[in-house]
């Protein structure tokens, strides 16, 4: 049995949330660059999407890896494994000489990047009880959500100095950095190793999971908050220009409310979840995540066609997200101390699988009005509350 710590200090609670947040920066960083990348590759703008959204797809199929391979040969080696694809994902974007390099590259690096998103919340549910793991995971899921906000002005300022190769130049040092902190610092956290017989019993495994009715809404709950928000910074953009006709550098100071506001929310769920509880703080944010995008609804409805009126409503439904998201990645690893890592990893899932399929579909819908996103936000909160009313009527 391992010796695991009885708390973890402030600078590994750091590096982990940097883990977690990871995968998505290193996916959302280069938005800037596609169109760059378009005209270097003179590639169509679907093909050149691509880069971003098969990164969403390969995060998504990766976290239901890393899970129970953690499960079975510890937290650490299998960290340190991730983060080193990571480094080698950016390397070979770094000498992508064409565009399928490119997105092969993109796939490695994303798939490298997940697994911070799986193992810092599996360490921290190893280490903390079930009240304390629900305010550390709030941060976790604060730094998660706004580093990857903050990437892309990141990855444009270094292509306004630089070129787009310089964007991996980065991430791959950073990724490098990291496993080097790791190596370091984290210590292996699993008590108890589940033997990992092959890919038929991860799934046997993952089929256990979700036959807990608990397990599911709680996987629900947090899997349609994530579509909420995803959808929003998927089609925002878009509607900021052509239904509100403003011109694009608006976007970004009004884009400020929305990480401040999950920022609030999450610092606020780490301050009280330990003394409201897990499912007092989910239903709060659900409930409120709910109003926020109603809210938004009707004012577009009654016409008001002011940037302020989509994005404060939505800024009031993401601190709600806030409150509800972490206490909802908590709840679900309580289920199954013993398979934390199989728990977070059909979570991660879940919550990436969704909001892919989201951001597609949101896509798709644009009919030149604000309705297709509100509705979908609207479709989502709403079972995202259904969810975990399975849980309170269990």
């Amino acid at each position: 049995m391992n010796q695991v710590p009885d708390r973890l200090g402030r600078s590994m609670i750091i590096l982990l949330a940097a883990a977690s947040a990871l995968g998505p920066v290193a996916m959302q960083i280069m938005l800037p660059a596609i169109p760059i990348v378009r005209e270097r590759f003179e590639i169509s703008t679907g093909t050149a999407q691509l880069t971003l959204s098969l990164s969403m797809f390969s995060i998504a199929l990766a976290t239901l890896i890393y899970g129970p391979l953690a499960d079975s040969y510890g937290r650490r080696p299998v960290m340190l494994a991730g983060i080193g694809v990571t480094v080698l994902g950016s390397v070979l974007c770094m000498m992508a000489g064409s565009i399928e390099w490119l997105i092969a590259g993109r796939i490695v690096q994303a798939a490298g990047g997940a697994v911070g998103l799986v193992l810092a919340r599996a360490i921290v549910r190893d280490v903390y009880d079930a009240r304390d793991s629900a305010s550390i995971i709030a941060t976790l899921a604060m730094v998660m959500v706004v580093m990857p906000m903050l990437s892309p002005l990141v990855g444009g300022e270094l292509l306004v100095r630089f070129d787009w190769h310089s964007i991996f130049y980065l991430v791959a040092a950073m990724s490098l950095l990291m496993m080097l902190a790791m190596y370091r610092l984290l210590p292996e956290t699993l008590r108890h190793p589940q033997p990992f017989s092959g890919i038929g019993s991860m799934l046997r495994g993952f089929a256990t999971l979700l036959k807990s009715r608990v397990f599911t809404a709680y996987v629900l709950n947090s899997a349609f908050i994530s579509v909420v928000f995803f959808t929003f910074i998927s089609a925002a953009p878009e509607v900021m220009i052509s239904v509100l006709h403003r011109p694009p550098n608006e976007y970004g100071y009004y884009f400020i409310m929305i990480p401040a506001a999950f920022m609030g929310g999450s610092y606020t769920a780490r301050a009280m979840s330990t003394r409201m509880g897990i499912s007092r703080m989910i239903m709060s944010g659900s409930v409120l995540g709910l109003m926020g995008i109603a809210l938004a609804l009707v004012l577009q409805i009654s016409g008001i066609k002011h940037p302020l009126s989509l994005f404060v409503p939505v800024a009031i439904a993401t601190f709600g997200n806030g409150l509800s998201l972490p206490n909802a990645q908590a709840g679900a690893l309580n289920e199954f101390p013993d398979m934390a890592g199989s728990a977070s990893g059909l979570t991660g899932f879940l919550q990436m699988a969704l909001s892919a399929l989201a951001a597609q579909l949101v896509a798709l819908l644009f009919n030149g009005t604000v309705y297709p996103m509100l509705l979908l936000m609207l479709a989502s909160a709403l079972l995202s509350v259904g969810a975990f009313m399975l849980v309170r009527n269990r």
